[in-house]
């Protein structure tokens, strides 16, 4: 399967992917506001249990949280081979090509730094240089370009392969000074002491770790180009869905199997990670696509179409403005008489700004694309 291949249109644009993107971003930008304030009202086992996945795991596991990261490079993986296929075909060159990743991986990257990295504080004792899920993003999206428009299917399923292996082997078996090799601990880690040798000052001081875990943010959104090569191709709908499913379920076992001996970890992008978290990104556009592409069931989507369209900005604007105070506009007088009800108001204000915002700009035509 190559990038040219492919029966799906490379101008019609897959509604389940701009409706899976804005179900992801949905959480970002105001999901965890509505759906993390339940247990403050209800506090039942189920609200106890919805609160609880809207948490990161600490360290090793997985929860519902976990997913939504690896779920936004996944999409940009899906989305990949569609793009680059319609600017192939309208006849830009391999050197436009290039140029336009790199370029979008340098504004992804500036993004992530005005994002998390305090780079707007102009205090170079606040800047975190590599630090958030933009640039992750383009991490992965640079790797994955040159994988996607130089080598074949198979050669692709290889080179990811080998980075994951890559990734667990240097981990595994590379000493870090004062721990030793093979040490998962947040501290001890081999990701943990290149980002704080590479990037003293300037590393962001949690547990997460970049540079060395970039490897693994091209594996994930490899795992994504994967999918998009399978939209594209000359299957039939009932077989794409069915491979998405396969994929799925494989990519789960094979990460929780892994999972024994790399475990499965976010702060550190773990091989293992990678597939159990890509599984289950499979599962949720095997469904997405199933339900809108294949059933025609479109209506209830078209809320987080209209975030999905609008993704990286969306996400922006939410980093550097809480739109809760503005929802306060409108709500804030009610506070007192709210009660427990307040958290989950508030919440439910502050996203409804934010989505007739985006439902204008949808209106409008108005897309900010990189």
């Amino acid at each position: 399967m190559k990038l040219a291949e492919g029966t799906q249109d490379v101008g019609k644009r897959l509604e389940s992917l701009d409706a899976l993107r804005g179900f992801d971003m949905f959480w970002i930008v105001g999901g965890s506001w509505i759906f993390g304030n339940l247990h403050a009202i209800f506090d039942s086992p189920i609200t106890r249990l919805i609160d609880r996945q809207l948490q990161h795991v600490p360290w090793e596991g997985f929860r519902f949280w976990d997913l939504i990261m690896p779920l936004f490079l996944f999409i940009v993986g899906v989305a990949m081979p569609f793009s680059f296929a319609k600017r192939l075909a309208r006849g830009d060159s391999r050197k436009k090509l290039y140029t336009h990743i790199i370029i979008r991986f340098f504004i992804l990257f500036v993004l992530g730094m005005i994002a998390q990295g305090h780079l707007l504080s102009y205090d170079l004792s606040k800047l975190a240089i590599y630090c958030n899920t933009l640039q992750a993003i383009a991490a992965g999206y640079l790797i994955g370009s040159i994988i996607l428009l130089n080598l074949n299917i198979k050669w692709q399923i290889g080179v990811t392969s080998g980075l994951l292996f890559l990734f667990w082997a240097l981990m595994a078996w590379v000493p870090v000074p004062g721990y030793g090799a093979g040490q998962l601990t947040p501290e001890g880690n081999l990701a943990m002491y290149l980002d704080k040798l590479l990037l003293g000052s300037f590393q962001d001081g949690t547990t997460y770790t970049w540079i060395l875990s970039s490897l693994a943010f091209a594996g994930t959104v490899m795992v994504g180009v994967f999918g998009g090569l399978l939209l594209r191709s000359e299957k039939t709908q009932k077989q794409k869905v069915l491979w998405l499913f396969g994929a799925g379920v494989l990519c789960v076992m094979l990460g929780l199997l892994w999972g024994i001996w790399f475990p499965i970890i976010k702060h550190l992008w773990t091989s293992s990670f990678v597939l159990f978290s890509g599984g289950l990104c499979f599962l949720l556009l095997g469904l997405f696509y199933l339900i809108i592409d294949v059933w025609g069931f479109r209506k209830w989507a078209f809320p987080f179409k209209v975030i999905g369209m609008n993704a990286i900005l969306v996400y922006m604007v939410t980093r550097l403005f809480d739109f809760r105070r503005i929802g306060d506009i409108f709500v804030g007088g009610l506070a007192d008489r709210l009660g427990s009800w307040n958290g989950l108001i508030q919440g439910l204000a502050g996203f409804l700004v934010i989505w007739l915002i985006l439902y204008w700009m949808y209106r409008k035509q108005t897309f900010v694309k990189i």
